[in-house]
């Protein structure tokens, strides 16, 4: 989510808001949409102001260089501020829909907190309201999205019955689905197309329980993911490249070949340096050039049992030449940045960059240009 500066009319509240053009406000218009018109001056200002005194209740104007249309915003009164919360021309699009969570990741990037946030699935399906186009994807996160209980099942009919084309990327530990009272509740005549995204560290319970803190968490996520697969739900297992777990990558890989061969593919990702992995530096912060022979031998040893995977986050020059091709740009537009060293590296634009944050904490690995790697 992007904050940016923005002036905006006074009787606009902190809801979501489609962004839309002057000349298309009255042909887009609709009573169950809250429009803001993206103005140039002050005379368009009036002009809504005109619309509003007739009577168009959900209707105010906004001016900024940082909003295009498209959007969906969150003014904040009295900051001169709004969230961006949905970017028509971005490519990557999530809806975050509790702080909670039932693990307490080593890595984990959003620290959960144990307040009281409903208000965040309010606000994601207002959001969804608002949304003109259908996007290809949404994710969803948080937290621990099935925490928020049979309100995730309302989110996901949302999305579906607003956006029918569009694919629900869900990244969740997966515990509480192995009650199958829960898993029922949720999965029972579920239309939508998700994705279920499962992290899973470890081949036995007593790396991936440490890894999450959370004893017991091994055997629930297995049952979860079982519960995905009874149903036939699309499952990516996630494997976040930490210390402890690359010491036991090759062990991993060829539990899920041998005991998950269904899932639909693993996402093998470098951490992201902020939240706790900053307070577990000693275990995140690594160079993944030092582990090029363990992260070759999980590429073979998930081909061998055909499991389709590919690695996240990750620059190429993170990666041995001939990991590649399994590397994708999957760094959301908003925390995405190249360093000084990308300039005139000829396989950038096929490159996911870094987080944005990576000078508070670190890069995966040396960032070098592509001439520096041939020579």
């Amino acid at each position: 989510m992007r904050r940016v500066a923005a002036n905006f009319s006074s009787w606009t509240s902190r809801r979501a808001h489609r962004v839309v053009a002057l000349e298309n406000v009255i042909s887009s218009w609709t009573p169950e949409v809250n429009f803001l018109v993206l103005i140039q001056d002050s005379a368009e200002a009036e002009q809504i102001l005109d619309l509003v005194a007739r009577g168009v209740g959900n209707l105010g104007w906004i001016e900024s260089p940082e909003v295009e249309l498209g959007d969906v915003v969150m003014p904040i009164s009295g900051k001169g501020t709004v969230d961006v919360s949905y970017r028509c021309s971005d490519v990557h699009h999530t809806l975050f829909l509790t702080n909670r969570c039932n693990s307490n990741c080593l890595m984990c990037s959003q620290p959960p907190t144990k307040g009281d946030d409903g208000w965040l699935v309010d606000e994601a399906i207002d959001i969804v309201r608002q949304i003109e186009y259908s996007p290809e994807s949404i994710g969803i996160t948080g937290g621990e999205p099935l925490l928020t209980g049979r309100r995730l099942r309302e989110v996901l009919d949302e999305i579906h019955h607003r956006h029918p084309t569009t694919r629900i990327d869900l990244l969740t530990n997966g515990r509480l689905l192995n009650n199958r009272e829960i898993a029922t509740g949720l999965l029972d005549g579920l239309e939508a197309s998700v994705a279920w995204l499962v992290p899973l560290y470890g081949h036995a319970h007593m790396l991936h329980d440490f890894v999450v803190q959370s004893p017991g968490a091994f055997e629930q996520t297995l049952e979860g993911i079982l519960r995905l697969q009874e149903r036939g739900q699309a499952i990516q297992v996630r494997i976040v490249l930490i210390e402890p777990i690359l010491e036991r990558l090759g062990d991993l890989c060829d539990f899920i070949g041998k005991n998950l061969p269904f899932v639909h593919e693993v996402a093998l990702m470098a951490c992201e340096p902020i939240g706790f992995a900053l307070a577990n530096k000693e275990v995140c912060d690594l160079d993944l050039k030092d582990w090029w022979p363990q992260l070759a031998q999980a590429s073979r040893t998930l081909r061998r049992y055909g499991v389709r995977h590919m690695f996240m986050n990750t620059p190429l020059c993170a990666l041995p030449r001939e990991l590649w091709p399994r590397a994708v740009r999957s760094i959301s537009d908003w925390k995405q940045v190249y360093a000084t060293e990308c300039q005139g590296c000829t396989v950038k634009d096929s490159c996911s960059g870094l987080f944005a944050w990576h000078e508070r904490g670190w890069k995966p690995t040396k960032i070098r240009k592509m001439k520096e790697i041939v020579e």
